[in-house]
């Protein structure tokens, strides 16, 4: 069975202010050709299909012309939901929905609940585990501690009892919205640290064939049968060194993988450029960036003039612009941001307390600032499917 894998879609969201919903039109026309041109038996969608909980017009519009296509082409579609997305929204019209072979999986209580496809070998059985956040699925998966390792095991031990009741030489692949141990993160995605922990195990997949995850918007490959297709498109400046692709998977009869990278195709390339203006403008060597979207830091000791406009001139798509003069780590000036940078929420507010109170916090009371922020971030996602 040949199975085109995909993930992180983020349909209506902007790149620094700039619209992708062009490119993002432009990627679903090319996943359409691409499942048609190279025989694909099946799509597997990872989460994140839209940005937010509540999208926009525009890209429910974008999602719509995606199913339709995708139903014409007569190929299955299986689809989970996303930390970026709302679970409920997306799984409504879920039963009619797949009537037309696009099998959306937004309920957690359905992860043990394949979708059965057949090849010439026999059965394939796709478990859909949408992203579970661990403080609202906690009861329905009986765990004691609300973690994300408890919860996607407990997830797992459904999948794996469902398979064992299956006929001999079930073939099976899991979708997954996770960080997963070994993952390399980038700027553009959402922390979903619970308490103190945002990755969990490759382990907690095994015995399945193959595993197609989502979250993180780089491609990588965690093992041969654990892979992530990483986003179609680009994000943040922090995916400047991505090959933006889809993951062409061979998953022959007796389970075994091999794999093939797609690439996607990108409105423009990502520059990341570092110096003093004067120097940035002259450098022949930065011509090549010249037509790309660039993110410059400057590092004069005095902020020039009207950098941004002298910057357009020579680099003109140029929509970020950071200042990071050259002094010493213990200079007085060196900004906020530049001290901040690389410190998570919890170590920050642990720092604050050392600051104001001499001595950092002990133990139990960063059992209580990690409590305090998993709340804050669980409900912020209760209000976001509320809304």
């Amino acid at each position: 069975m040949r199975l085109l894998h995909t993930s992180d879609w983020h349909l209506g969201r902007a790149f620094h202010r700039v619209t992708m919903l062009g490119a993002q039109a432009e990627f679903i026309a090319h996943l359409v050709r691409t499942v048609r041109e190279r025989d694909v038996d099946a799509v597997v969608v990872a989460g994140d299909v839209y940005d937010r909980a509540v999208p926009p017009l525009a890209a429910v519009e974008l999602f719509d012309d995606a199913l339709h296509r995708l139903a014409d082409l007569g190929v299955p579609t299986v689809m989970i939901s996303g930390n970026h997305d709302s679970a409920r929204r997306l799984g409504v019209g879920a039963g009619l929905i797949g009537r037309a072979g696009i099998h959306l999986r937004t309920e957690p209580s359905a992860c043990g609940t394949p979708v059965v496809l057949r090849d010439g070998f026999g059965d394939v059985a796709f478990y859909g585990l949408p992203y579970l956040e661990p403080a609202l699925v906690k009861d329905e998966f009986g765990v004691e501690k609300a973690g994300h390792e408890q919860v996607l095991g407990a997830a797992m031990e459904r999948v794996r009892a469902d398979l064992a009741a299956r006929a001999r030489g079930t073939r099976s692949v899991v979708l997954a919205h996770a960080f997963v141990t070994g993952g390399e993160a980038s700027d553009s995605e959402r922390d979903i640290t619970v308490g103190g922990v945002a990755a969990v195990p490759a382990g907690v997949f095994d015995g399945v064939d193959y595993v197609a995850l989502g979250h993180l918007h780089g491609c990588q490959t965690l093992t041969e049968r654990v892979r992530y297709s990483g986003s179609p498109l680009p994000y943040s400046f922090s995916e400047a060194g991505h090959r933006k692709s889809m993951w062409l998977v061979e998953l022959d009869g007796d389970g075994a993988v091999s794999a093939e990278r797609v690439d996607c195709p990108v409105p423009r390339p990502l520059a990341r450029i570092r110096g003093g203006l004067e120097e940035l403008l002259a450098d022949p060597a930065l011509a090549r960036h010249e037509e790309a979207w660039v993110e410059a830091t400057l590092t004069d000791p005095v902020r020039p003039a009207e950098p941004m406009a002298r910057l357009s001139e020579r680099f003109p798509h140029t929509l970020s612009l950071v200042f990071d003069p050259e002094r010493a780590p213990d200079d007085p000036d060196v900004s906020y941001a530049r001290r901040l940078a690389g410190r998570g929420d919890q170590q920050i507010a642990e720092d604050f307390v050392a600051h104001v109170r001499g001595a950092g916090p002990d133990a139990r009371e960063q059992a209580v600032l990690r409590d305090a922020f998993d709340a804050v971030r669980a409900d912020r996602t209760v209000r976001e499917v509320a809304g």
